[in-house]
């Protein structure tokens, strides 16, 4: 049983931040860090405190049988973001994607959009272009991927996507760690 990742995955369904979570139960939000990557392990009393502020049993924490996995999400289960002042539309295909290893999304940008700066981390990034025309900038490089292309780099640098198209530009982005 990963307790941290069923940790992390009732603080996002609560809507809590690491941070908020550590305030209300006197803990740091790196300690809380910790705990969601399973590189610490709380006290019976700590993850009991935990558990009350997220609204959970002991008991239905520890009980596996409540979870059954989804297979197939259908388009009510996604949610989309619209960013006006840098003209993209970001599209959550999986509800729960940022619990996993991969967060897949459809981003689409309008002419002259731009997807948020990045500081480099871990990430991995796959993107297939699906239509229009997108500039990658990756450190001190910069790539362009026309619809068809498929991107794929490691996050070790600053990067940031923008529309190199006139018109719209639509991609399907899929990153692993806490990219989006």
């Amino acid at each position: 049983m990963q307790i941290g990742a069923k940790i992390k995955a009732l603080r996002i369904k609560k809507g809590l931040t690491q941070e908020e979570l550590g305030e209300r139960t006197d803990l740091t939000k790196g300690y809380i860090s910790q705990l969601e990557r399973d590189l610490n392990s709380p006290s019976i009393e700590t993850l009991f405190s935990i558990l009350e502020v997220l609204g959970t049993k002991p008991k239905d924490f520890f009980d596996d049988s409540l979870e059954e996995q989804q297979v197939v999400y259908t388009e009510e289960d996604q949610t989309t973001h619209f960013d006006e002042e840098k003209k993209y539309q970001l599209q959550w295909l999986i509800p729960t994607s940022n619990d996993k290893e991969m967060e897949p999304v459809i981003l689409t940008l309008t002419e002259g959009g731009e997807y948020k700066h990045f500081a480099p981390s871990l990430a991995e990034t796959f993107i297939y272009v699906l239509k229009g025309r997108i500039r990658l900038v990756l450190g001190n490089h910069e790539y362009i991927a026309s619809a068809g292309n498929a991107v794929y780099y490691e996050a070790s640098h600053n990067h940031q996507i923008f529309n190199a198209h006139q018109g719209e530009t639509q991609l399907l982005l899929v990153a692993t760690e806490s990219y989006l």
